[in-house]
């Protein structure tokens, strides 16, 4: 087995920043042992079906596919998520946006959060998990994501997320009886041609969870300019963007009529999130 991880480890080489600990990873997703048994147990001798299986995992990976897509899991907010190829990869600054609404949500007793654009269901699964009693809805127009959202939902057993499939606002409709008071979403941020859809992970991603439009607004606008409908007086909304799109998203949210507008940065110090709120009801 030793020989094997290290014929994966050299094939890996120039191919990722992590040949070493990849290579551990698709050992251990194919042959079913824990990172400790593979280290402590080098001439442990593999089944035929995992050899082949390790062996085609790194052909894959030598190719550029997501370590997240061939293991078919990735870890987000302590949660072990599963991933497929119609869903976008949870990223750990989108922490951020889970850290911040839950911030938002302990103004109100028993609020209704919104995820739009849920995908795997990340956001909306950790905010369900971190408050038990608040009503979650998540949408998303790829039906394929809701079923992966869904799956989710049922291997992690958190039962306070409500699925609805249709773009942004299109999915609420008649179902929701009452506004929300905090709408929170990773839209697709990405602009068009952006030399970045070639690099790293981006490639194999759906383009539609990540393209918005030749300069990547086009989501940012649409939901700006609808949340006040959506949301109750004093309601918040809190959007992801790109590092670059921070001033373009707090403009759209002042001329949306949007309060308290602030920018949050990530743990590279990046704006990553800006929130802002809805003024108070009158009198």
């Amino acid at each position: 087995m030793g020989a094997l991880l290290e014929e994966g480890r050299q094939r890996l080489l120039g191919k990722t920043d992590q040949p070493s600990q990849e290579a551990q990873i698709l050992l251990s997703h194919s042959s079913g042992l824990t990172h400790a048994q593979i280290i402590a147990n080098p001439d442990h001798s593999l089944s035929e079906k995992s050899t082949a299986d390790f062996t085609g995992l790194i052909d894959r990976r030598v190719n550029g596919e997501p370590i997240a897509y061939l293991c078919g899991a990735r870890e987000f907010w302590s949660l072990k998520l599963t991933v497929s190829k119609d869903v976008l990869i949870p990223r750990p600054e989108t922490e951020l946006l889970v850290e911040r609404t839950l911030i938002r949500m302990a103004l109100w007793e028993s609020p209704v959060v919104a995820d739009l654009g849920t995908g795997s269901g990340a956001v909306a699964l950790a905010l369900a998990k971190e408050s038990p009693p608040t009503r979650i809805i998540a949408t998303d127009r790829s039906d394929d994501a809701l079923g992966i959202a869904r799956q989710n939902s049922q291997q992690l057993g958190i039962n306070n997320v409500e699925f609805y499939c249709g773009r942004w606002f299109d999915a609420l409709g008649p179902k929701l009886k009452s506004r929300i008071n905090i709408i929170a979403s990773n839209p697709p941020y990405v602009m068009e041609g952006d030399p970045h859809l070639l690099q790293g992970d981006l490639p194999w991603e759906p383009r539609q969870a990540l393209i918005s439009g030749r300069d990547g607004l086009a989501a940012f606008g649409t939901i700006i300019s609808e949340a006040p409908r959506w949301l109750t007086p004093s309601g918040w909304l809190l959007l992801e963007h790109g590092p670059a799109q921070q001033d373009h998203v707090r403009v759209l949210m002042e001329e949306a009529g949007f309060l308290e507008i602030t920018g949050h940065s990530d743990l590279a110090g990046l704006p990553r999130v800006t929130e802002g709120q809805l003024p108070p009801p009158c009198g």
